[in-house]
């Protein structure tokens, strides 16, 4: 039998941090491999002879992978992420370039590398994504003192924002947009002047056109703008999601019972949040925006109080990326927007976008843990320094 004290000594020990974060993410993890199941055993049957369970071992294994990873960033001070960030940058750009020209094509668009000897795919926005959004924290944390200088604090901000959005463009739009939104809300939270945010908001519009024009997915997308504005023909996949989600109920019909896994393409990707809602109904749907929404109230709880401005920036920016990309994948399942081909974070099935999502969670759990562990210590100095009478 388990022992309840024996578990929270361990996660005493070992889980340091926001204990409302870990609970959550661990939540939808185990959320996670049982929609995933149910919406590849038809799939992995048919694709290796019988066995239902291929990608139920393979994505479990994955997921408790980002939780390693976000183990492990998280015992890591955050500080020392800003100085990893800029190679990350610098690396991000030539295998995004790779990506775009020599990448593995699928649906029409190059966004993945082959990683050589492990025949394993790497999609490099992901690092990218992450990289951009650290770097933007310790840039935006030292040039408070001179943030309206203009020369020196805002052009390289927005030379980044620009080329790290702009290479992502080339091949994932929506990925690029959303990108750049969280880049807007970042430079805002760190007292950009609004005038300054309006030219960063051109350079993004620039970026974006060429990229209509020159990138791989410029067309679809307007298609599919054109689609949902439109809406005289709903595409294939929103109506198989529609179908999914009207069926579901208030209860859902149960794990494992989903209908529309066998019509719905992407389902244990793209439209993931439809089967929840077919499988566990409308208190499902309720409970998995309630675990998103707390993620983003415990990471800006943390950035608040946080006692420096980088660690308060890296927390909400990371936040927000996780956490504003989950509100557009459900809003696309439930027809509030056009088709984007974002995965839900920690929920979706998936490599790179899982581990590195598990990485951002575990730098957040750094800032919350380190501003902990601070408190603590500065509470056991103030208690030591207490007369006996009062310690007493």
């Amino acid at each position: 039998m388990i022992n309840i004290q024996t578990i929270k000594s361990f996660a005493d020990k070992h889980l340091k941090g926001d204990p409302v974060i870990w609970t959550v993410v661990f939540a939808l993890g185990m959320l996670s491999i049982l929609v995933v199941y149910s919406a590849t055993g038809t799939i992995s049957y048919f694709k290796f002879n019988g066995n239902t369970e291929y990608y139920l071992l393979r994505h479990s294994f994955l997921v408790f992978l980002s939780f390693f990873a976000m183990w492990l960033a998280h015992k890591v001070d955050y500080r020392y992420y800003s100085k990893l960030s800029r190679l990350a940058l610098w690396l991000s750009v030539p295998l995004l370039i790779f990506a775009w020209q020599f990448g593995v094509n699928l649906n029409d668009a190059s966004r993945w590398i082959t990683i050589p000897f492990l025949n394993q795919s790497f999609q490099p926005s992901d690092l990218a994504k992450l990289a951009l959004i650290i770097n933007l924290a310790g840039m935006l944390s030292k040039k408070q003192q001179n943030i309206t200088d203009f020369k020196k604090a805002l052009i390289p901000m927005l030379l980044w924002c620009g080329l790290i959005c702009g290479l992502i463009a080339m091949t994932n739009l929506s990925t690029a947009i959303l990108l750049f939104l969280t880049c807007m809300l970042l430079l805002f939270i760190g007292r950009i002047p609004v005038k300054y945010l309006a030219m960063l908001a051109v350079v993004g519009i620039m970026a974006v056109s060429i990229a209509m024009v020159v990138g791989q997915r410029g067309q679809t997308a307007i298609n599919r703008v054109e689609s949902f504005i439109k809406n005289e023909q709903i595409p294939f996949q929103a109506q198989q999601s529609y179908i999914a989600i009207a069926t579901g109920g208030v209860t859902g019909k149960g794990p494992g019972n989903s209908s529309q896994r066998n019509f719905l393409p992407e389902a244990f990707s793209d439209f993931i949040f439809a089967i929840v809602v077919e499988e566990y109904g409308m208190i499902g749907a309720t409970v998995v925006i309630l675990l998103y929404l707390t993620l983003l109230y415990r990471g800006m709880k943390a950035a608040a109080a946080s006692g420096k401005a980088y660690g308060g920036l890296l927390s909400a920016g990371l936040s927000f990326a996780i956490v504003l990309q989950a509100m557009v994948n459900m809003g696309v399942a439930v027809g509030l927007g056009p088709i984007t081909g974002l995965p839900l974070p920690l929920l979706s099935m998936g490599g790179t976008s899982l581990l590195f999502t598990g990485f951002a969670m575990g730098i957040i759990l750094s800032v919350s843990r380190g501003e902990i562990e601070e408190t603590t210590e500065i509470s056991r100095s103030n208690f030591g320094n207490l007369p006996k009478k009062d310690a007493a």
